[in-house]
């Protein structure tokens, strides 16, 4: 399949982003860009909220709208790079949560530079709550948000996810994390210095002490520790295939959603231990620092580290020939690292799903169009009139919707990943596809926050994943039963303004555009 070379004006132009800015009437799919270079992290208005109690110390955060809402709270302590983080220390007297708090450094991503810094630390594990009631004994549902971006950027303050108006109408506790990224988050020195053992996957780690922390402290804000699922877009939704992969996490969530989070590359299967080792000789290697020197990798300059990154990234890519996702040629980008310890296989085994994934139920899905908006489907040496058949018995009420804008770059992956799942016979899997409107990468996260000016769209989307969250099954009043994916049924909830459950309903047309496509 051609892909094309894509320029970084036209990346950041077909996103909603111009000269750094987002844009109005960009697609849905320009958060993880938006976070790069402009991110709106200021919090909405709010009175000073209730004191709390959690087992460092004393919290006051905000009230507005009869949801208390408590940002920047530290869940752990990352007091060098490439080390996993150790217990916050405790403070003295009451810490004001009114504002957020640090997020990772940003790293290179899709080829191109790492972007602005400005209130980034390495020491960025913090969380962000808002919860209809504190210390009342709700024990509600808690959805733990993971951003996108990748594994390489992004943040958990971007106001796109604000969770106020989630938490409202659903009567749930939404949650919203930052943790390590890119080099910080997955650079392995695990060849170097016992110290660093862990240091191929401390992004991961980071997450994990932050459910950790929930488990211990959510029910003080009316949560459910034993109810708690993680959802995510993109990266975010990868994380939570990570998540389920890794025997660290198990009994810390009890339910996965995965919004467009699976390429081949990238939650099918993460980094091999072969390609992570050599990655971080090849970033040694651009710093010129010796083995025996890996301390030095403590103080060099972030943005010296990056540049350094990006080279060792593509110089690696080239070296194990891992094709770039958007374009043609190589490319790799910074995911965890199949260890055999943390990372036991990736998400997606030859025959099964990871183990560590198996009683957890998972609500899985995509969006029609996707990145097709500048990377088009390839409908080369295809039988026109053949392909018109079947896409008009797949889409049937979208007349204007051509075989080109049909994404395949993620649904294909979506399939592999949840027919692997099911093939488990553990906990279900349910798949949708959103069809609504310009349905582009990211599409569905105003809707899922109720941010949204289409009201119909935010009960839709917000009912399922609150209500998922809840019980376990994926429901909204105007949907009709949802049946569990499998391969033999092939059951798939179409998300639209008239939502309908199919039946492997895009089967022939995805033979005709990827027929070589095994899964």
């Amino acid at each position: 399949m051609k892909k094309k070379k894509i320029s970084r004006r036209k990346f950041l132009t077909i996103l909603g982003v111009t000269g750094g800015v987002l844009v109005a009437g960009g697609v849905g799919g320009a958060a993880y860009i938006r976070s790069r270079f402009t991110p709106d992290t200021t919090p909405g208005p709010g009175e000073d909220g209730e004191i709390v109690t959690v087992a460092e110390g004393q919290l006051q955060g905000t009230i507005n709208d009869g949801i208390y809402r408590y940002l920047g709270v530290p869940y752990a302590e990352a007091a060098e790079r490439f080390v996993t983080a150790g217990p916050v220390t405790p403070w003295e007297g009451v810490l004001k949560a009114d504002s957020y708090g640090p997020m990772s450094p940003q790293g290179s991503m899709l080829g191109f530079g790492a972007g602005n810094q400005d209130g980034t630390d390495n020491n960025c594990q913090n969380l962000n709550i808002w919860t209809p009631g504190l210390n009342d004994g709700g024990l509600r549902p808690v959805l733990v948000w993971l951003h996108g971006g990748g594994f390489s950027t992004g943040t958990a303050n971007d106001s796109s996810y604000d969770g106020e108006a989630l938490a409202k109408n659903g009567d749930v506790v939404v949650v919203s994390v930052n943790h390590r990224l890119n080099v910080f988050g997955y650079l392995d020195l695990s060849a170097y210095d016992e110290k660093y053992k862990d240091s191929a996957n401390v992004g991961m780690w980071d997450i994990i002490a932050a459910l950790e922390w929930i488990q211990q402290n959510i029910e003080v804000f009316g949560g459910d520790p034993d109810n708690v699922t993680v959802f995510g877009q993109s990266g975010g939704g990868a994380k939570v295939l990570g998540l389920m992969s890794t025997p660290y996490a198990v009994g810390l969530f009890h339910k996965g959603i995965v919004e467009s989070g699976v390429t081949e590359t990238v939650g099918v299967n993460f980094t091999s231990q072969e390609a992570s080792t050599r990655l971080a000789e090849n970033l040694l290697a651009e710093l010129n620092i010796a083995p025996e020197n890996i301390e030095q990798l403590q103080i060099v300059a972030v943005d010296k580290l990056q540049s350094a990154a990006t080279k060792a990234l593509d110089a690696t890519a080239q070296e194990f020939q891992i094709p770039a996702p958007l374009t043609d040629g190589y490319q790799m980008e910074w995911e965890p690292v199949v260890d055999g310890d943390f990372l036991p296989t990736s998400p997606v085994t030859e025959t099964n799903f990871a183990d560590a994934g198996q009683d957890i139920p998972l609500l899985i899905g995509s969006n029609l169009n996707e990145w097709t908006g500048f990377y088009r489907t390839s409908t080369d040496g295809v039988d026109t009139d053949a392909l018109s058949a079947v896409l008009k018995t797949a889409y049937p009420d979208k007349t204007d919707l051509t075989a080109d804008h049909v994404d395949t770059l993620i649904r294909l992956p979506i399939l592999k990943t949840m027919s692997h799942k099911a093939d488990q016979n553990g906990a279900p899997v349910y798949a949708y596809l959103l069809t609504y409107g310009s349905s582009n990468h990211g599409a569905e996260i105003p809707y899922i926050f109720r941010h949204s000016d289409v009201s119909a769209m935010n009960d839709l989307f917000s009912s399922i994943w609150v209500n998922f969250a809840r019980s376990g099954v994926p429901s909204a009043d105007s949907l009709p039963t949802w049946e569990p994916y499998t391969r033999e049924g092939g059951a798939t909830m179409l998300l639209d303004t008239t939502s309908q459950l199919v039946y492997h309903h895009d089967a022939a047309l995805l033979k005709l555009l990827a027929p070589d496509y095994e899964y």
